[in-house]
């Protein structure tokens, strides 16, 4: 029994600690921000934020439109195999609308750049503590955060959200594609009742869960790439790590939104 407890405690310890590492390293990169900002900020750091932007947002638009087409037909096949038994078909498009300006369209883009960028952040970092670079930039006066993670916070920042956007276009895009094949309803008409059922509401919601969940990659990936010991063999483990943390963080912290969400419109 007491071996249980302690093996709790030092995984509670654990798992504190990281959460709190998180907390420091976001407000050090919080306070380095400003040199990343474009035209008031140095120069080499914009110019590596909109290198980062192309990374993460231009380089994931085809997985991530790809994902929500395919996630929106399923969306509304799935919906239509119920409501087709109460005549409620007109329902599919509230479905498909609300489901992905709420939920799908953040989710599914926070899963797709943890998977890209969270692990690239992680082993560009990783090696270059391995190799000792990060050493080399404050023997320079450099600070490793300001030169490396802030750009990459940045870029996330603005990308994420607009790859939801992109994300929700899809996905209400493909659940428009399967009305009008199943019971062709016109795409104008179509067009219509998505905006009568989404409201700005929905739409603050979805881009406020980005915005999280572009911290949580970002802070994530650069988190285990820092924390890298070792020789290169640590940097597979810290890529695998971030993505598997990352996406864990980014469930819970969809949960956690849509339940104070749920609770602020229910009271």
């Amino acid at each position: 029994m007491a071996k249980v407890l302690e093996n709790v405690g030092e995984r509670t310890i654990e798992h504190l600690d990281y959460v709190g590492s998180l907390n420091i390293q976001l407000w050090a990169t919080l306070r380095a921000m400003g040199r990343a900002l474009p035209f008031v900020g140095n120069r080499y750091r914009w110019q590596a934020t909109v290198r980062q932007m192309l990374e993460i947002g231009v380089d994931a638009m085809p997985m991530v439109s790809l994902m929500a087409i395919c996630t929106g037909f399923i969306l509304a096949m799935q919906g239509a195999s119920e409501l087709r038994r109460f005549g409620a078909m007109q329902y599919v498009i509230d479905l498909v609308a609300v489901g992905f300006t709420r939920e799908l369209g953040p989710l599914l883009t926070a899963i797709a750049v943890s998977g890209r960028s969270g692990s690239a952040f992680a082993a560009e970092i990783g090696t270059m503590k391995v190799t000792e670079e990060l050493d080399s930039l404050r023997v320079m006066a450099l600070e490793p955060v300001e030169f490396v993670l802030a750009p990459k916070y940045l870029a996330a920042l603005i990308s994420v959200p607009c790859l939801s956007i992109i994300s929700n276009f899809f996905g209400i895009l493909a659940g428009g594609l399967f009305m009008f094949l199943s019971t062709r309803l016109a795409p104008l008409l179509y067009v219509h009742y998505v905006f009568n059922s989404i409201n700005l509401r929905d739409v603050i919601t979805g881009l406020i869960k980005s915005v999280v969940f572009a911290t949580i990659i970002a802070h994530v990936g650069c988190l285990e790439g820092f924390r890298v010991r070792g020789g290169p063999d640590s940097v597979g483990r810290s890529t695998t790590s971030a993505v598997v943390k990352s996406t864990f963080l980014v469930i819970v912290a969809d949960a956690v939104f849509t339940a104070i969400f749920y609770f602020t419109v229910k009271f």
